[in-house]
């Protein structure tokens, strides 16, 4: 086998490859081999004629399909390696000569990954927000706490109120037909949730248990069936019972009944220390975040539409397994929602592509620094993955196919190479609201590095460390 490599535009690469005559000719008898039972020669049993008998019967081109796959394949493969490629698209062959004298000629055209050009990436300043908690993110806690472990008292004497809970049958007419997911029975309604369309909890409002009425009512425009929207429909409804809410009263014996503390004021001191605690992990997280988008924009990238698309891909068989776990299929849902797969996809596409090139770079990172995942730290993320797996960590290996586990590596050497980044970084303060062009936007990474020597010096020192 011999191979010819030239790297065309856009990260296209064409390999022009030549198969021997002698590997052409074996490749051609395992293509007899696998096929001679469906030939028919006459003078022969079926599948008794000899090569050389069908080849001059049918014609050498009638073995040329299987002998291709037997002949290409192991040869494009040992181009692959020949000349380093990292291909990320499906090849794409084309024939140029082929005999069972001259043997097999033809060409490959790949995308490989792209070269990574890397900035600055120990020392970047990114902002660091802060999230404190307030005396009110405190009390919205323990009133959520208050309300899970409120009683529903029946209702006497009076007819439903906003905050009530209505339990009711209902059924939904269009023109005198009822439509599908319009009828439920023995519903438990809060009124006020806004579950059901706009004006039908409201019309509640006023009604009374064993109370069974008709209540006209117009979906919205946007509704996401598009055989209900903007329609004027019929509900046939029927209310079953009325419940209140009683509200637990806040105070000591509150506290201990729903934790471990004796008193009201150390029950919410927790509560803070919780809401503290997830407060720096989010700022943690956001900082870590706007580390690496000013990493990953101080880098060039000609990032391939094959990437983009295949990644793309992925994103979408993600949404797909997590909509089964609900019970949804994916088309179904986006139905639903007045959408298609593609429309999906094309929202999607600009994460997709931050994506890959967030991979790239940090790719390219640990590749410069030379960071790898050793035994043990393979085998301490293997048993953090058990656990939030909710398993052993002999049974999560039990799981993972032999050869398969690179992925386990690869998560250890991705984290290695953020807290690289991460702990090299800069924090500046993030802005204040009236600083920004528009307050609503999260605070975004700057695409800086610090340019006093010490910081240089510094920067140095990490990149020998890392």
């Amino acid at each position: 086998m011999a191979s010819v490599m030239e790297k065309k535009e856009n990260n296209l690469v064409v390999l022009t490859i030549d198969v021997s005559p002698e590997t052409f000719a074996n490749a051609l008898q395992r293509s007899f081999k696998k096929n001679a039972g469906r030939f028919n020669v006459p003078g022969f049993r079926k599948g008794k004629a000899p090569m050389h008998i069908v080849t001059k019967y049918y014609g050498e081109g009638v073995l040329y399909d299987d002998a291709i796959d037997f002949a290409a394949n192991p040869a494009y493969l040992e181009a692959i390696k020949e000349h380093n490629l990292d291909v990320v698209s499906r090849p794409e062959l084309d024939i140029q000569s082929i005999s069972k004298e001259e043997g097999l000629k033809f060409t490959v055209q790949v995308t490989v990954k792209p070269e990574i050009v890397l900035g600055d990436y120990i020392g970047v300043e990114a902002e660091s927000p802060e999230f404190p908690v307030s005396d009110e993110d405190v009390e919205r806690d323990l009133v959520r706490v208050q309300e899970r472990n409120a009683r529903l008292l029946p209702v006497e004497g009076r007819a439903i109120e906003s905050g009530d809970t209505a339990n009711i049958d209902y059924e939904g007419f269009n023109d005198g037909v009822p439509f599908e997911g319009g009828k439920g029975a023995s519903y438990d309604l809060k009124i006020g949730s806004n579950t059901f369309i706009p004006g039908f909890e409201d019309a509640l409002i006023g009604k009374t248990a064993g109370e069974s009425f008709d209540l006209p009512i117009t979906f919205p425009a946007d509704y996401g069936s598009a055989d209900l929207a903007g329609k004027d429909v019929v509900f046939q409804v029927k209310v079953n019972e009325v419940k209140f809410r009683e509200l637990p009263k806040l105070d000591d014996e509150f506290a201990k009944d729903v934790s471990e503390f004796d008193t009201l004021d150390e029950y919410k001191a927790s509560l803070r220390a919780k809401l503290e605690e997830s407060a720096a992990n989010r700022a943690k997280g956001v900082f870590e975040d706007n580390v690496i988008k000013a990493v990953v924009d101080n880098a060039t990238i000609d990032v391939p539409t094959v990437m983009i698309d295949n990644e793309l891909d992925q994103m979408v068989n993600e949404q797909s397994q997590q909509m089964r776990y609900q019970g949804f299929e994916l088309e179904q849902y986006l139905s639903y929602m007045g959408q298609t797969v593609d429309t999906f996809k094309e929202q999607l596409r600009d994460s997709a592509e931050a994506r890959v090139r967030t991979n790239l770079v940090l790719e390219a990172i640990a590749a410069k620094e030379a960071i790898v995942a050793s035994e043990e730290e393979v085998e301490a993320e293997i048993a953090r993955m058990a656990t939030m797996y909710g398993m052993t960590a002999e049974d999560l290996k039990s799981r993972i196919a032999p050869g398969e586990n690179s992925f386990v590596s690869d998560s250890v050497v991705r984290n290695k190479t953020i807290a690289l980044l991460v702990d090299g970084a800069v924090k500046v303060a993030a802005k204040a609201e009236d600083e920004t062009d528009d307050a609503k936007k999260p605070a975004k990474a700057k695409a800086k590095t610090a340019k006093k020597k010490a910081d240089k010096s510094e920067a140095g020192d990490a990149s020998e460390e890392g």
